[in-house]
């Protein structure tokens, strides 16, 4: 049973940082997902797969790994990559390249 520890990205959908400040934990899977022949449901007898812990910060999940004994693995945030344009750049006189529609 070996736990990830990352910072989650944003969603594409979501303009604003919601739900991307804290840490979070959850376990890699034990054993692999089943599909139910008579309804097609996909299921799983792990039941770690559906633990999902938040963390204000990384030393704070490396800290309750460690006490509870957990195996775990630490991925590293990614800074995302922002650029900034506004609208009134399309009209600049410093554009390089024609603007059309």
């Amino acid at each position: 049973m070996t736990a990830r520890i990352y910072k989650p990205a944003r969603n594409a959908m979501q303009s604003g940082t919601a739900k991307t400040k804290d840490w979070v934990l959850d376990y890699e899977p034990d054993a692999p997902r089943v599909v139910e022949p008579l309804m097609g449901w996909t299921s799983s007898t792990d039941m770690n797969s559906q633990v999902r812990l938040r963390f204000a910060s990384k030393d704070e999940a490396i800290a309750y790994c460690e006490r509870h004994g957990i195996a775990y693995q630490v991925s590293d945030e990614k800074q995302p990559v922002r650029r900034t344009m506004a609208y009134a750049d399309n009209f600049a006189f410093r554009r390089r390249g024609l603007w059309t529609h």
